[in-house]
């Protein structure tokens, strides 16, 4: 292209660029760029004078070129497709008429910082330093997916799609695609707003990455689609609000997977599926109570933080495993969680309770997670089955609460020792018999190993006869469950 085909405007950035000189067409420091229809053509810039300059622009001897415009409107199609610019391009603040193709092309850095722009083609998009897009508006679809950036990606306070635009027919269609990229260091994504699906899957990010007060919006939909991402360090979305699914199933996160404050909500519908995940921490501390149901199934971590009022109505806990579980809090209030798995009772979930307060040296916590998981089983098995169940649980807690056959016993050994101390059963050989002792006899009743020679020695008539049989069982009966009690406790040691 020649100099002489340029306007005014074009020819003050083709004279700026061996020298890598930046032009700034802005009026005052806080203009918007989207009030561009009101620029004339002196900060009218079209997109084939850029391609030409970032091609095949003029050099300078002992200067390095570069692009550089502020504030600047660009009209036509940037079209970099497969493009190989040796030239940084850094476009900050300026208005895109049409959407820049940069599909599989590979440029040194990408600046479009504060711009507005209708969509941006940038699919396998090779970039050796970073790309920025901070604060910039982008009315339609964001395609990054399969970006190779050697350094980080820049999206903080970025507004990617438009409130009541999504596709009918596809109401799930990503608007944010950075799907099987590899990022070298952060995504940082401070207060990014999308209205649409956010699609990070199969994404490798060397550093972490950072949603904090993100806004993610896709009603009914998935609002953040991240299944098997892999970060060097943390995922954090603190105080992020996202209304559709946050889905991480497979994510690789070896820090903290912090949603602190965050609020999830996808009512009717899955509000966080992180099942399979493996995680160092996962904080949702200090939470309001999740709108939809959660699913961490499988997922692994050395660190829970969650409160039980953040649980919502069903939870999905099959096969989660932690090494602890804070905040630290009576068993009493992490049981109903518990409850509210979709699959019934997961013997394996009060398992993990129980190890994660053993862990933290709670044993009356521990006691009281078995003694709620027998309970629950308890509800599964057949009728008769049930009985004996009762039977165990009211006499001694299934072998955690052994206090209770003391107490039954004490009761049952009053009752007998009363009933026949005001009236004492006759003899079954007069003069043969010990002296009558209502205590020990009552004793001899219910033991059926310890003898005290008083059974033997008297026989019952009427209403303690009747009482005797009663004691009998009853002792059998409490012996029996006590021993299954004691074994049980033995076998868990």
């Amino acid at each position: 292209m020649e100099i002489n085909d340029l306007t005014p405007a074009e020819r003050r950035i083709w004279e700026a660029f061996p020298r890598d000189e930046g032009v700034d067409f802005r009026e005052h420091p806080d203009e918007d760029p989207g009030t561009a229809a009101s620029w004339g053509p002196e900060r009218t810039l079209r997109a084939e004078v850029l391609r030409a300059l970032l091609l095949d622009g003029p050099t300078q001897d002992g200067a390095i070129p570069g692009l550089k415009v502020t504030g600047a409107r660009i009209t036509g199609v940037l079209h970099l497709k497969y493009g190989d610019v040796d030239h940084p391009v850094r476009l900050r603040g300026c208005h895109f008429d049409e959407r820049p193709d940069f599909y599989a092309a590979r440029v040194r850095t990408l600046v479009l910082s504060d711009s507005v722009l209708p969509g941006l083609e940038a699919s396998n998009l090779r970039v050796d330093v970073s790309l920025r897009l901070s604060c910039c508006r982008i009315n339609g679809p964001l395609r990054l997916s399969g970006a190779q950036v050697a350094n980080g990606v820049f999206l903080n306070d970025a507004v990617i799609g438009t409130p009541g635009s999504r596709d009918p027919d596809d109401p799930d269609a990503p608007v944010l695609l950075l799907n099987h990229a590899s990022i070298g260091t952060d995504v940082r994504a401070k207060r990014l707003v999308t209205h649409g699906r956010f699609l990070l899957n199969a994404t490798t990010v060397g550093g972490q990455v950072m949603l904090d007060d993100a806004e993610l919006n896709c009603p009914d939909g998935t609002a953040l689609h991240a299944e098997t991402l892999s970060v060097g360090t943390d995922l954090r979305a603190m105080r992020m609000r996202a209304t559709g699914r946050v889905n991480l199933t497979g994510a690789r996160i070896p820090g903290q997977l912090n949603l602190a404050l965050a609020r999830l909500a996808n009512p009717g519908g899955t509000a966080l599926r992180a099942s399979s995940c493996t995680a160092g921490e996962i904080w949702l501390r200090e939470c309001p109570r999740i709108q939809g149901s959660v699913n961490l199934r499988r997922t692994q971590c050395d660190l829970l933080f969650v409160a039980p009022e953040v649980w919502p109505d069903e939870v999905r806990v099959d096969g989660l495993t932690y090494r602890s579980l804070g905040p630290h809090l009576p068993a009493e209030e992490r049981l109903p969680a518990l409850e509210r798995d979709a699959h019934g009772y997961t013997p394996f979930a009060y398992e993990q309770l129980a190890a994660a307060y053993r862990t933290a040296g709670d044993e009356a916590a521990v006691r009281t997670v078995q003694l709620a998981k027998l309970r629950r089983h308890r509800r599964t098995l057949p009728r008769y089955a049930r009985v004996w169940g009762l039977l165990q649980d009211g006499t001694v807690g299934y072998g955690f609460r052994p206090m209770r056959a003391a107490g039954w016993l004490l009761a049952l050994l009053l009752t007998g020792s009363l009933a026949f101390a005001f009236h004492h059963p006759p003899p079954l050989k007069a003069g043969e018999a010990p002296d009558f002792n209502p205590v020990f006899y009552t004793l001899d009743l219910l033991l059926p190993i310890i003898g005290f020679g008083q059974e033997a020695a008297f026989a019952p008539s009427g209403a303690q006869q009747w009482l005797s049989y009663l004691l009998i069982v009853t002792g059998w009966t409490l012996a029996t469950t006590i021993a299954a009690g004691i074994t049980r406790a033995l076998s868990r040691q």
